[in-house]
C-alpha cells in the first residue's frame, strides 16, 4: 500500500513538471517572439523563477520543436519571418476558420500566396476528410487567380512596419490626384467589407493627421528605420464604428425605405450596428443608420435599384438621382443630364 502511494505520488509529480516545462516553454516562445531586439538568458531565467542552465536548455527544447531561435550577443530572440505558431483547434474552430476562408476567396481577388500558404497548412494539418478537402479547394481558387507581385510586396511591407512598429514611407495616388510621397505610422490594417480591397490606417506625417490609405493605391512602400508609438487613446474598432466600410467621414443619418419585395432581406440582416428598423403597413420598412459619410453606402443603396428610396440625406438622395438619371439615358441612347 505504501509503496503504490509513492508511486502514485512520483507520477504525481512526474506530471506536474512536464505541465511545468511546458508552460515554460510556451512563456519564453510568447516573451521572445515580442521582444524584437532579443532577450538575455537571465531575463529569461529571472522572469521564470529558473536557473540560466535550464532556460539553455529550455532554447534547445524549442529549436527541437522548429522554433527558429537566433542568438546574437548574448541575446536570443524568435526569427518572425520564418516563425510559425502552434494552434491546436478542434473540429468546430476549424469549421469557423473554413467560413473566414470562404469569405476571404470571395472577397479577394487576386492570388496572394501567403493566403494560399496559410490555407495549404490549415487543410495539411486536419485528418482527411471533407472539411481539409474544402479548405484545400479554397487554396486552390485563390492560387489560380492573378499574382500582383507589386501589391503582395507592399502589403508584407506594411504587415511588417505594423508588426514592428516601425514608419513607412509611401509614394501614393488618390483617383484624380497627383502623386505624394507620405510618410506613415500604421496603426492598423483593415480590409473593406463592401468592396474587394484593403486599407492601411495610421498617422500620416505629410497631413499631420489620422488617414486612411487604400493599399492598392499604393504605388510604391519602404519599411523605415524610425520607430513609432500607437497613442493609448487610438482604439481602431472605435474609430471605424461609424464607417460603412472603412472611410470615416462627417457623420451622417441615412433613412432608405424598402418595398415589400426585399424587406425580408433586409429584416434578416444587421447592416450597421447603429441602425434601427421600422416596419410599414404595406409590408415594407424603412431603415434608419448613423454613418461616417455616404461615399460607401450609395454603390449598396443603388444595389437595390428600385426597392430603395432614400428618404435623408438630401445629398444622398440627390447622388442616387443623379445615378438613376444617368442610367435612363444610357439605356436610352440619349444625353445624361
Amino acid at each position: 500500500m505504501a509503496t503504490s502511494a509513492v508511486q502514485s505520488s512520483y507520477a504525481e509529480e512526474e506530471e506536474h513538471r512536464v505541465a511545468s516545462k511546458a508552460a515554460r516553454l510556451r512563456r519564453i516562445e510568447h516573451r521572445l517572439y515580442n521582444a524584437p531586439e532579443g532577450l538575455r538568458v537571465s531575463d529569461l531565467a529571472r522572469d521564470c523563477g529558473v536557473t540560466r542552465r535550464t532556460i539553455y536548455r529550455d532554447l534547445e527544447a524549442l529549436e527541437s520543436m522548429g522554433v527558429p531561435i537566433w542568438e546574437d550577443s548574448g541575446r536570443f530572440g524568435i526569427n518572425r519571418a520564418t516563425y510559425l505558431s502552434t494552434i491546436r483547434l478542434n473540429l468546430n474552430e476549424t469549421v469557423a476558420l473554413y467560413f473566414a476562408a470562404r469569405l476571404l476567396a470571395h472577397h479577394s481577388d487576386e492570388h496572394n500566396p501567403h493566403t494560399v500558404s496559410a490555407l495549404d497548412k490549415l487543410a495539411a494539418g486536419m485528418p482527411a476528410g471533407t472539411v481539409a478537402e474544402h479548405i484545400a479547394r479554397v487554396a486552390d481558387l485563390v492560387r489560380e487567380r492573378p499574382v500582383r507581385t507589386a501589391y503582395v510586396r507592399i502589403l508584407e511591407v506594411l504587415t511588417l512596419a505594423w508588426a514592428e512598429q516601425r514608419m513607412v514611407r509611401l509614394r501614393y495616388r488618390a483617383p484624380n490626384r497627383e502623386l505624394t510621397e507620405r510618410d506613415v505610422a500604421p496603426y492598423f490594417i483593415e480590409v473593406s467589407r463592401s468592396a474587394p480591397a484593403a486599407y492601411v490606417i495610421g498617422h500620416d506625417r505629410l497631413r499631420a493627421a489620422i488617414r486612411t490609405f487604400k493599399i492598392e493605391r499604393i504605388e510604391t512602400a519602404e519599411l523605415l528605420d524610425e520607430s513609432y508609438t500607437v497613442p493609448t487613446d487610438f482604439d481602431p474598432y472605435a474609430f471605424l464604428a461609424r464607417a460603412w466600410g472603412v472611410m470615416d467621414e462627417t457623420e451622417v443619418e441615412v433613412q432608405v425605405r424598402f418595398s415589400a419585395r426585399v424587406a425580408p432581406q433586409i429584416r434578416e440582416s444587421l447592416w450597421h450596428h447603429s441602425q434601427r428598423l421600422t416596419e410599414l403597413a404595406n409590408g415594407g420598412c424603412e431603415l434608419v443608420m448613423t454613418i461616417g459619410g455616404i461615399r460607401e453606402v450609395l454603390p449598396w443603396i443603388l444595389g437595390w435599384g428600385a426597392d430603395a428610396e432614400v428618404l435623408a440625406p438630401p445629398a444622398l438622395c440627390a447622388e442616387v438621382q443623379a445615378h438613376a438619371r444617368r442610367m435612363v439615358a444610357l439605356y436610352d441612347g440619349g444625353q445624361a443630364s
